[in-house]
């Protein structure tokens, strides 16, 4: 077999690999992955959907797999799922160049074996998540992936939250982003229901906080405009 067609079949498997970890993917962010042509892209999709791999196009949008195609046997739960993005953005902050490879390696290969809809979750969540650079101290909490899994499922939160002058207010938000500050303080964008506006929450100040059975739409403000407003 000649380099060049050892090239193609890994650059096939990758782009398999790659189709396993994303609910959906245009020719154009597969071009620039692996730094070819769109035009070689189509004909490396065609040749994967005649080898019988179940590739699906969504019209205008891109790419994706149909549903269960070759699930391996080993699930993570919608908790798990969302604990391993978490961490990806941990990781990929805070440790050397080559043990962030390997992580991100491992985290590809994890995120190809989710159900759609736990991907669908993962993604959002991914967008949703800022993490700073500094966790020589970071403060501890215990809340944080209850709060994702709302933020992900568009549920409603009831808290209870520690004030600066040391009261307790409760409040029903609506969980909008997470991100990490530099002074070791995970926070939470959320909308708040008693403000009726948004509002930022240090997560380590939720003494408690309660599922409420009440959904919110998505919130259209972007992470841009809300840091502009608000920040």
């Amino acid at each position: 077999m000649s380099d060049n067609n050892i090239k193609r079949l890994s650059r096939l498997t990758a782009i398999l690999t790659h189709l396993q970890t994303k609910r959906l993917i245009t020719a154009t962010e597969l071009s620039d992955k692996f730094d070819i042509s769109v035009r070689t892209i189509y004909r490396d999709i065609r040749a994967l959907e005649e080898a019988g791999i179940p590739i699906l196009t969504e019209e205008g949008k891109g790419y994706f797999l149909m549903d269960g195609y070759k699930i391996p046997p080993v699930m993570f739960t919608e908790r798990e799922a969302l604990s391993l993005i978490t961490l990806e953005q941990i990781v990929l902050r805070m440790y050397d160049d080559s043990l962030k490879n390997e992580f991100s390696s491992a985290i590809s290969k994890i995120k190809a074996v989710l159900k759609l809809y736990n991907k669908e979750k993962a993604e959002i969540l991914s967008e949703k998540l800022f993490i700073g650079k500094n966790f020589e101290n970071i403060t501890k909490s215990s809340c944080l992936i209850d709060l994702q899994m709302a933020l992900v499922n568009q549920q409603c939160v009831k808290i209870f939250y520690e004030t600066l002058d040391g009261k307790e207010s409760e409040r029903i938000i609506e969980p909008f982003s997470f991100y990490h500050n530099p002074e070791d303080n995970w926070l939470l964008a959320a909308f708040c229901r008693l403000r009726n506006d948004f509002r930022v929450f240090r997560i380590d100040k939720i003494t408690r906080l309660f599922l409420v059975n009440d959904k919110f739409e998505p919130h259209q403000i972007t992470m841009k405009q809300f840091v502009e407003k608000y920040l």
